[in-house]
């Protein structure tokens, strides 16, 4: 069993001339979800060995929020990876396919709509429950995705996963 766990950015600054879709930072607002959702994770145990981000400034901005909650007692290996950058379900899915099995829990920091499109993929139909609900909904910045993966992340499927938790900031209290 594998444990996946995919979070969106948190909220960007909105686009303005000069300043590319990459360079968006986080606003203050996005800076707190993020260590809301931090906390959250933290509280929940969520630990996850692998970091796979996308190398947008919001996505890496995101990732510095956690690290500064701080989230983790091991920081995890972190990579980042071009080609997460808006990324389509498929390609998102093809990166946790590439990972060795050794790696029992990963975390996907990127972007929408591809993130979302992944959990509604990945969740399974049948076990349909509040998350699911809830999910279905939306993916808004800083939320937060938690799956488990049976089987190998090579033979990662549609359908496949568990939906057991979905969490935005709005969920989480401020207190430290």
């Amino acid at each position: 069993m594998h444990q996946l766990i995919l979070l969106r950015h948190a909220k960007a600054e909105p686009e303005r001339a000069g300043l590319t879709d990459h360079e968006r930072a986080l606003t203050g607002e996005g800076r707190q979800a993020a260590s809301r959702i931090g906390q959250a994770m933290r509280k929940a145990g969520l630990a996850p060995e692998v970091v796979l981000v996308s190398p947008a400034q919001r996505t890496q901005a995101t990732l510095a929020a956690l690290e500064e909650t701080p989230v983790w007692d091991e920081w995890p290996n972190i990579e980042t990876m071009p080609q997460l950058y808006m990324a389509t379900p498929s390609q998102i899915l093809q990166s946790l396919r590439d990972l060795p099995e050794t790696v029992r829990s990963a975390l996907v920091i990127g972007h929408n709509p591809g993130l979302h499109e992944l959990a509604l993929l990945l969740a399974d139909p049948a076990r349909a429950n509040a998350p699911i609900a809830r999910i279905d909904e939306g993916f808004p910045t800083a939320a937060l995705a938690e799956l488990l993966v049976p089987g190998p992340w090579r033979q990662l499927r549609p359908g496949q996963a568990s939906l057991t938790r979905f969490l935005l900031p709005a969920d989480v209290s401020d207190a430290r």
